[in-house]
């Protein structure tokens, strides 16, 4: 396969990512329940009322909960993860990742210029390929943010100028759910993203874990193939397990209990996917880390120069290729 073709179908991925739209809260075995999602279903179904005073207060419901890496439910969080529960409580649909999030809505010159709702994000790398972490700003220079891991989701100065300030919601507006689409995202409607087919191994789940991650249910299922053949059962000789082929702390780290179920290791690995993806904002490099580490991609600032790496990473868009 050719640089264009790969280039054209990672481009093809970025758009399915922004794009992504779901038509209800996340139900798995993670999702919300209890009061606390209760006021979440009332706040999203209120029409015609959504200004940031309610997305700072949406937020602060959050707060004390635990940062977890690709996280995006109540039980853990992400920044990327607290940025799109708290909007999709509220009847819209951001996307996944933060460099993707930055870019939505409308931009605001400056920090003094930002109010309350408003998304800062900082681009800390020097790649320059998006933001890499991202924030709810709440006003009077401070925000609401899900920070690192061993920290809960906090409220905190505004540590520096933002690289992006992007509004969601401008003020004295009337739009609500449904009623068509922001520059950037798109109103809660009834359209999903694309799903795999039906004769695909494990479509069901696949599709499923795409529509609680925002990893396009195709990636999902080409990571699938070329690490285990779709196999649950498959071990590694390095001791990966299961149809993602997750290591053992790994696993752990995502919650999975058992690797070897399907329903687990594949919401883990879109898990998995959609944190990398947040990380490094580009597919190619995000398949790169799923194979050889987050850290192998940070020390050579970019995809390793592993023959097994290069390998997968080829591999994997090929098969995108193909579906």
């Amino acid at each position: 396969m050719s640089i264009d073709q790969v280039t054209a179908r990672i481009s093809q991925i970025q758009l399915q990512l922004a794009q992504f739209a779901t038509t209800a809260p996340a139900r798995g075995p993670a999702a919300a329940t209890g009061p606390r999602f209760s006021e979440q279903l009332q706040a999203a179904a209120t029409p015609g009322q959504t200004t940031g005073d309610r997305v700072v207060a949406e937020a602060k419901k959050y707060l004390g909960v635990p940062y977890v890496w690709g996280g995006t439910t109540e039980k853990g969080l992400d920044c990327s993860g607290l940025v799109q529960l708290v909007y999709r409580n509220l009847g819209y649909e951001l996307p996944r990742v933060s460099a993707d999030q930055a870019r939505a809505g409308t931009a605001v010159g400056s920090l003094a210029e930002a109010q309350p709702g408003d998304l800062i994000a900082w681009d800390n790398s020097s790649r320059n390929n998006g933001a890499d972490h991202i924030a709810i700003y709440i006003g009077g220079g401070k925000m609401i943010e899900a920070p690192r891991t061993g920290l809960d989701v906090r409220i905190i100065d505004v540590p520096s100028e933002p690289t992006y300030i992007r509004r969601i919601i401008e003020p004295g507006s009337n739009t609500s759910p449904g009623t068509g689409s922001l520059d950037g995202l798109s109103a809660r409607n009834t359209t999903s993203m694309a799903q795999v087919p039906p004769g695909t191994p494990y479509a069901g789940l696949i599709n499923a874990a795409a529509a609680r991650t925002g990893v396009p249910a195709d990636l999902i299922a080409a990571v699938a193939k070329q690490e285990s053949g779709f196999d649950p059962n498959a071990v590694s000789s390095a001791g990966a397990q299961g149809i993602m082929q997750l290591m053992p702390g790994t696993a752990g780290d995502l919650g999975v209990e058992n690797s070897f179920d399907p329903r687990q290791a594949i919401d883990g690995g879109a898990r998995l996917l959609a944190s990398l993806l947040d990380r490094f904002g580009r597919t190619d490099l995000a398949l790169a880390a799923y194979n050889a580490g987050p850290g192998a991609v940070l020390r050579y600032d970019g995809i390793p120069p592993y023959p097994e790496t290069r390998n997968y990473v080829k591999s994997v868009l090929a098969i995108l290729e193909q579906m």
